[in-house]
């Protein structure tokens, strides 16, 4: 069981992050974000470190491209026990991402609407949301993976009775809930599709 040091937020539904994210500081997590999500929590106060400010690379695209990176993936990815991992990421300039706190562009609820064109549909295909998240419960010993604000508390009282840490049996359960939405959301997608 480590102790969470770097997250990174990005969230279409913000419903309860703030006081979620100020709970996170209060434990001396650095947290990283993007566009609206950054925003909404730097309005409540917090320090926020722009993803392509840690990257050093732009968003770019119209937002198309901002977390695909490998100081983004690397850090999710990283076996913090691995000698090797540990190395590549040091050279590299890559710190561990330790938990990951994501939901998804609303796919299904941009096409339940009467005239949505397939150019608006898939536009609200989330490609670096469902990449993070994979890449992060893939790595579950290492990394908390949120999806749902219902875990926001429980969370925050495991890591209040632990010094700041997450456990691996807490992330295991949370990562099965990354697959659970991951696989619905690419299905919403595929059915959407194959009757265009």
């Amino acid at each position: 069981m480590s102790r969470i040091q770097q997250a990174i937020i990005s969230l279409t539904d913000k419903t309860g992050i703030q006081e979620f994210a100020k709970e996170l500081q209060a434990f001396g997590v650095e947290i990283l974000s993007t566009g609206g999500t950054a925003r909404v929590l730097r309005e409540s106060g917090l320090k926020i470190l722009d993803v392509s400010e840690y990257t050093g690379f732009p968003e770019m695209l119209d937002g198309r491209v901002k977390t695909l990176h490998p100081k983004v993936h690397g850090g999710l990815l990283g076996i913090r026990e691995n000698a090797e991992h540990v190395k590549k990421m040091n050279e590299h300039g890559i710190k561990p991402i330790d938990m990951v706190v994501i939901n998804l562009y609303p796919f299904e609820a941009t096409v339940a609407k009467p005239n949505c064109t397939l150019d608006e549909a898939i536009e609200n295909i989330d490609i670096g949301g469902p990449s993070m998240l994979r890449a992060g419960a893939k790595n579950y010993p290492y990394v908390t993976v949120i999806v749902d604000p219902a875990d926001y508390q429980p969370i925050l009282q495991e890591m209040k009775k632990s010094g700041g840490a997450v456990g691996k049996e807490t992330n295991f359960r949370l990562a099965k809930k990354v697959y659970q939405l991951t696989a619905r959301y690419d299905k919403a997608i595929s059915e959407y599709l194959e009757n265009k």
